[in-house]
């Protein structure tokens, strides 16, 4: 069964909820599990796989409008969800979903952090606006979300997880504001991962290389009219795109495969701080992790767009 919350309909899913579950024994009471961005691909993926692993799953997404395919996975798969609206950039919007979970299941057991967005471009042809837009999604957003849902982490013991990107180690051309951000988020969690260690709360990111789903449409460019008008870096932007489009057709994981990393971070006993979810991703981001003087990177990646 799924059910449908958008935060200006929190009164009514409270009342549905409160009549499930407020007498239940806090032992037996399933666990409970925020993920945004659900709409599509990994985040999809993962509330699904997590409502199917027996957590109630709290499954969000910006624009409830977009949640028939949502819907669709959970009912084929048997699955239940309690789908609610929220807007990671809208700190109005993350603390009136967080609050309704506590209200209406009455704790916080983990979050999962999946919602972004892309950018394909380079400095010059971007303006500074854009890049802090896809900061105050990719980062900010991570922070709002991660910030209103840690005193009740606190309280239950739970996970903080971030599903960030091979591009938050690795740097690649035309994604230099993808990867500022995601490079921001490991750091920032890598540092906050001791000190909510302290309180009782494991914090893990997850990094996916290649897959396919519809965030590379979600970029929302017409690839040939930015290569067009990309000036001096129309070059190295069509072998850029060229090369991508190509690894996306023959090597992209499915997002069900990357969805069993998330999975793993928010089950097992003891999960790493980093997890990776292919074996192509491990060896990229361990390419970056043993290269001291940056050599290995900038070999591989300047291939990219020669």
């Amino acid at each position: 069964m799924v059910k449908v919350c958008a935060h200006t309909r929190i009164r009514e899913c409270a009342s549905l909820h409160h009549s499930q579950g407020a007498f239940m024994n806090p032992s037996t009471t399933p666990k409970v599990v925020l993920i945004t961005g659900t709409s599509s691909g990994i985040g999809l993926a993962a509330a699904v796989a997590a409502a199917r692993a027996g957590w109630r799953t709290v499954a969000t997404l910006r624009d409830p409008g977009r949640a028939d395919a949502l819907r669709k996975a959970a009912a084929e798969a048997g699955a239940e969800l309690d789908i609610r609206q929220l807007d990671v950039v809208d700190e109005a919007s993350v603390t009136a979903a967080v609050d309704g979970v506590i209200a209406d299941h009455g704790r916080l057991d983990a979050v999962i952090n999946n919602a972004g967005a892309g950018q394909l471009g380079t400095l010059e042809n971007q303006t500074v606006a854009d890049v802090r837009k896809v900061m105050e999604v990719n980062f900010f957003g991570v922070l709002n979300v991660s910030k209103a849902a840690l005193p009740h982490l606190r309280a239950t013991g739970g996970r903080l997880i971030t599903v960030t990107s091979v591009g938050g180690v690795v740097g690649q051309p035309f994604n230099e504001a993808y990867c500022a951000a995601k490079f921001a988020v490991e750091g920032y969690m890598e540092s906050l991962a001791p000190v909510a260690a302290s309180v009782g709360v494991s914090v893990s990111v997850v990094e996916p290389g290649a897959v396919a789903t519809e965030f590379v449409n979600n970029v929302g460019l017409d690839l040939e009219a930015e290569i067009a008008a990309a000036g001096p870096y129309a070059p190295a932007l069509g072998a850029y795109v060229n090369r991508t489009v190509a690894q996306f057709l023959t090597g992209a994981q499915t997002q069900d495969e990357a969805a069993v990393a998330v999975l793993e971070a928010l089950t097992a006993d003891r999960p790493a701080f980093r997890l990776q979810t292919s074996d192509w991703a491990r060896d990229f981001t361990g390419m970056k992790l043993n290269d001291l003087d940056g050599s290995a990177v900038l070999g591989t990646t300047g291939g990219w767009v020669a």
